[in-house]
């Protein structure tokens, strides 16, 4: 019997040639979108989740309050973990952790002429019983113990010595005050593709705060704590307990403590007012959501391609069931033909994702490889069964359904219940895809902005890269040297020097003291380091007073944002002292507001304080002359830095890869939304085709007795363009609240506009009209005689 079953669904599949390659052109695109998305979703679902105690490993956040709002920051100070640790029962054990993302720039390790740019971290003591890196080869203990020891990736041994048997061996690093000769005590596999702050270096925190005594004031908020609950810890309790526990250190209660799951960190990582606020896994909805839509739409291509042409297995329902078959059985057989279309479109499909991964990768970000393992095999199967169900579903009811009588008397007529099942499906699949092509204008359109809106600084024909800075004065001396240098070369405007960047990535102080300042009162402000220039670079506008000094008096002066100013509550600022971490300095003058960190956020309290010189280097090139200017920059650093090449970026498209994630998300939802529009269409042409085809007597009358093409292909075509125009009007509001709310995440953000909805319209009118002419034109022209022939 199956055998047989196999062999009518095969001769059904070659005997209507048309239908069957667009079901499977349907069914194969719906599959590989959404397993491709599957298999995205999955890798986003990874990140982080490396640790053997990653169900107890958590970060502890800090809620800072501000007077209109709650900050939310995942640096905390420095003293935090060993406080949590001999305080809090519930903590087994608690790591301080300086991250390489909290470096602006990567350092140098060297061995002789040989010099590799590296990421590094600084870990307190309980950090390799906090998380989980695989040790090759050393004593991990002694780098945790000595503040002269360092553990380094195998990758990173290899590019130094040429191998991994590289224990007791010296490396020179070099980054800021930092730079010195260390031992290697330890070698550890590479990060996975999983771990999202990776590194290649890990030194002993106890450095860091021997190099920055501000890590000893409970003000300072630059490291990340991390701590592993005992097993059976209630995590709200425990929360509850750490809540007020800055307070207890005689500090202002405006800082409040708590934990989050280290894994989540990734996919959950905005907060609103202290609350979490979603994150990429607001990507990983969307994504999901838009790859169980392309399936949905494939099925409904199905079903409906599959309940037109019924009429033309009547007479095999009719007979099967006059011999005694059970309506069962027929449901089984639909069921059963509509599974192995499906495995069909799925041979196809892995076709097209081996074919398109390397693409899909590079506009991911991604490395991910079709590793048919167990759980992809099964996942690959469940997904391609349940297609082929969903999809088979209604047809099989549909056509088990016929009274065997009616079908064999020729008196079966289509029902009302059917045209309209027909046409809601229709409508739902057009509903998606309008709504489709207004999420994605949306998208981009909010992307545009923000990667054109105006900053308060230039960051136009600048370009920034890195040098090696070490804590010895003669060496300063050589670095500003450097510095001056590259002013004086043709084309270049003015170039200076910085710390971290203006992407966000930048200290925090709290502990101000200023004139006038009221009892209680604490404010977060975001440190801005810079060299002595940095300011009129970055074309950054003075609102009040002046720039620094061009000289070591620099390091007496201090330089606010307005909105510190307001913030502060001083009038008259310039000239008035300001006190923190025991140093005096002089306001000298105040920028206007101006957005040092992403779009995200609105604009913070700042200051500016300056060095004679910082690593990060950035030089404003006269427009016209970018290849000569550069290549004459790249000859001075060569003779400052042998040995290493000169990267750089031009600071506007740093600022836009800021916004990765979301140019990704553009990209991506385009080309979803135009394969959903496909495959729509490929059904609207199905179904184009066929009523043509069942009206082919109709429109012979109809030309006979005058008609013209006009007359009939507007007969053939209202009615999907009535349909189509039903699920404008269902679409557009739902896509319209969708967008909206997704457009509350930015701190600065588009009007959607009724542009956007117009141009959709016109958009999916068109296309349905391209998609309906061709069928609807082909039978208006069609010879009246060869439609009225008797059969």
């Amino acid at each position: 019997m199956l055998k047989n079953y196999f062999k009518i669904a095969w001769r059904n599949l070659l005997k209507d040639r048309q239908f069957t390659l667009l079901n499977l052109i349907g069914l194969s695109t719906g599959l590989a979108c959404a397993l491709l998305i599957w298999l995205w979703v999955t890798d986003e679902r990874s990140m982080d989740k490396f640790n053997e105690k990653d169900s107890q490993l958590y970060q502890v956040m800090q809620n800072i309050r501000h007077e209109n709002n709650i900050e939310t920051m995942n640096h905390t100070a420095g003293l935090l973990a060993n406080a949590l640790k001999k305080e809090m029962p519930e903590v087994a054990y608690a790591a301080t952790v300086v991250p390489a993302s909290w470096f602006d720039s990567k350092g140098i390790a060297s061995i002789g002429e040989v010099k590799v740019k590296a990421g590094a971290q600084f870990v307190s003591s309980d950090y390799f019983n906090v998380f989980t890196v695989p040790v090759l080869l050393g004593d991990k203990t002694k780098v945790v113990e000595d503040k002269h020891s360092v553990a380094i990736s195998d990758e990173l041994a290899m590019k130094l010595f040429h191998t991994t048997n590289a224990i007791g061996k010296t490396i020179d690093w070099n980054q800021g005050e930092f730079t010195g000769p260390y031992q290697v005590a330890a070698i550890f596999a590479k990060n996975a593709p999983n771990v999202s702050d990776k590194f290649d270096m890990i030194f002993n925190f106890d450095q860091f705060k021997e190099r920055r005594p501000g890590m000893d004031d409970w003000g300072n908020s630059d490291p990340s704590t991390y701590v592993i609950l005992k097993k059976g810890t209630s995590v709200d309790a425990f929360n509850a307990k750490i809540k007020n526990f800055f307070s207890t250190k005689g500090k202002e209660s405006g800082k409040t403590y708590f934990a989050v799951k280290f894994s989540d960190k990734y996919l959950h990582g905005i907060y609103k007012e202290g609350k979490p606020a979603g994150g990429r896994i607001a990507y990983v909805k969307l994504f999901t959501i838009i790859a169980i839509f392309i399936l949905v739409i494939a099925c409904i291509n199905f079903m409906n391609l599959s309940t037109a042409k019924a009429s033309r297995r009547i007479k095999e329902v009719g007979i099967k069931k006059i011999v005694g078959a059970r309506r069962e059985t027929l449901i089984i057989q639909y069921l059963g033909e509509s599974v192995f279309m499906s495995f069909l479109a799925l041979i196809l499909a892995v076709l097209l994702i081996a074919l398109l991964l390397p693409a899909f990768n590079q506009i991911t970000g991604k490395t991910i490889n079709l590793q048919f393992d167990a759980r992809l095999v099964f996942s690959v199967l469940g997904i391609t069964i349940l297609t082929g169900l969903l999809a088979g579903s209604y047809p099989a009811l549909y056509i088990s359904g016929f009274s065997p009588a009616t079908v064999l008397k020729g008196k079966l007529k289509t029902s009302v219940a059917a045209v309209w099942v027909r046409k809601g499906l229709v409508v739902f699949q057009f509903t998606l895809s309008v709504m489709a092509i207004v999420g994605v204008l949306v998208v981009y359109r909010q992307v545009d902005y923000i990667q054109s809106r105006n900053l308060g600084y230039s960051r136009d024909n600048i370009i920034h890269f890195e040098i090696p800075l070490e804590n010895d004065s003669i060496k300063m001396v050589r670095a500003a040297s450097f510095v001056n240098e590259l002013k004086n070369i043709p084309g270049v405007v003015s170039a200076a020097s910085y710390y971290h960047n203006l992407l966000g990535g930048h200290g925090a102080i709290s502990g101000f003291q200023w004139p006038g300042k009221s009892p209680g009162q604490d404010i977060n402000f975001a440190n801005l380091e810079v060299g002595y220039g940095f300011i009129e670079t970055m074309g950054i506008k003075m609102k009040e007073g002046r720039n620094f000094s061009n000289n070591a008096n620099a390091f007496n002066e201090i330089v606010f944002n307005e909105s510190a100013i307001k913030k502060m509550g001083l009038k008259d600022p310039i000239g008035k002292t300001v006190q923190f971490w025991g140093m005096k300095k002089q306001i000298v003058g105040v920028t206007e507001d101006f957005n040092f960190e992403s779009l995200y956020q609105g604009i913070k309290p700042c200051f500016f304080q300056a060095w004679p010189v910082m690593p990060n280097i950035i030089v404003k090139i006269k427009a016209g002359t970018e290849k000569q200017t550069i290549a004459s920059i790249k000859t001075v650093y060569t003779a400052f830095n042998k040995g290493l090449p000169f990267d750089y970026r031009f600071m506007n498209e740093e600022y836009q890869a800021l916004y990765n994630s979301e140019s990704r998300v553009a990209i991506l939802s385009g080309y979803f939304a135009g394969l959903a529009i496909l495959i729509s269409c490929l059904g609207l042409f199905g179904l184009a085709a066929f009523t043509a085809q069942r009206r082919q007597k109709e429109i012979g009358i109809r030309k006979v007795v005058g008609a013209s093409v006009g007359n009939v292909v507007v007969m053939l075509s209202k009615d999907f363009i009535r349909m189509v125009l039903i699920s404008i009007l269902i679409g557009f509001p739902l896509v319209g609240w969708i967008m909206q709310q997704w457009l509350q995440e930015f701190a600065y953000r588009i009007s959607i506009g009724t542009g956007v909805f117009v141009a959709a319209a016109f958009c999916i009118l068109f296309i349905t009209m391209l998609t309906i002419s061709f069928q609807a034109i082909k039978a208006a022209i069609a010879n009246p005689v060869k439609s009225l022939r008797t059969e």
